[in-house]
């Protein structure tokens, strides 16, 4: 079984907590990527980031200082966002550290796809950006089925998607009859329709990998008794491939 989730925007560098186990699987991409951005001024990444002043010169001076060989954050540890805070990783035992690096992998538009003890760096840039690099039109273009290799390869294990569209989409084209992927759908009930509201799913999230992590999790059914944040599987608005699970307070 794989877990995917997505990256946050907000990084910070930790080296102390966890030992980086190595370096991501396709630095050599995101080197491409990196001379990219450097050659870029200020005002072309800020079109690219569609972010403010203040965070554009952030990462305009961390791209011109930039080595990816000397990175020494763990990928889990440096995300700082909503569904980091809820995960909490930097809580996590050693049992629960060696589960996540196991099954646990996060897409990025930088990185590509990154295990939890990948050394990394600060960086920004969103998948969905508008970025052409080499030839390609954008960044799912330029890592193509790559991200979906790395997490299928010859077993085609389960992959539990708790990430958001944005990334999921790097990989749900490459499917074939022989893979399997359950995403888990956080919400509550509207009008007897599902209504996701994007903050509070990030937060069942990042509850979700903390919950497989502590209690081992391997089997997909297992899934089905998650009740955190006050959340409950509903079979009645699931499917085989779609996990749904409602907040209970939001319930007709």
């Amino acid at each position: 079984m794989k877990i995917i989730i997505s990256p946050a925007k907000k990084m910070e560098e930790c080296p102390d907590l966890f030992g980086t186990g190595g370096m991501p699987e396709y630095l050599d991409r995101t080197e491409i990527l990196c001379e990219r951005l450097k050659s870029m001024s200020e005002a072309e990444l800020q079109a690219v980031f569609k972010a403010n002043d203040q965070i554009t010169r952030q990462n305009f001076e961390r791209y011109r200082h930039m080595e990816l060989a000397r990175a020494n954050t763990p990928a889990l540890l440096a995300y700082v966002g909503i569904q980091y805070q809820y995960m909490a990783p930097k809580l996590f035992s050693e049992k629960q550290w060696e589960y996540v690096k196991e099954h646990l992998r996060i897409l990025s538009g930088f990185y590509g796809i990154l295990r939890p003890d990948d050394a990394v760096t600060p960086y920004r840039l969103e998948m969905q950006a508008k970025l052409s690099v080499e030839g390609t039109k954008d960044l799912y273009d330029f890592w193509g089925s790559s991200l979906y290799a790395s997490l299928t390869g010859e077993a085609h294990p389960v992959i539990i998607n708790l990430a958001s569209k944005e990334y999921s989409r790097a990989v749900e084209p490459y499917l074939t009859e022989k893979d399997r992927l359950v995403t888990c759908v956080f919400g509550s009930l509207q009008a007897s329709k599902v209504k996701v509201k994007a903050t509070e799913a990030k937060m069942a999230r990042g509850e979700m990998v903390r919950y497989l992590a502590e209690n081992n999790i391997t089997d997909i059914g297992e899934l089905l008794r998650f009740d955190r944040l006050d959340y409950r599987y509903e079979e009645k608005y699931s499917s085989e491939d779609t996990l749904v699970f409602l907040k209970q307070g939001g319930r007709e």
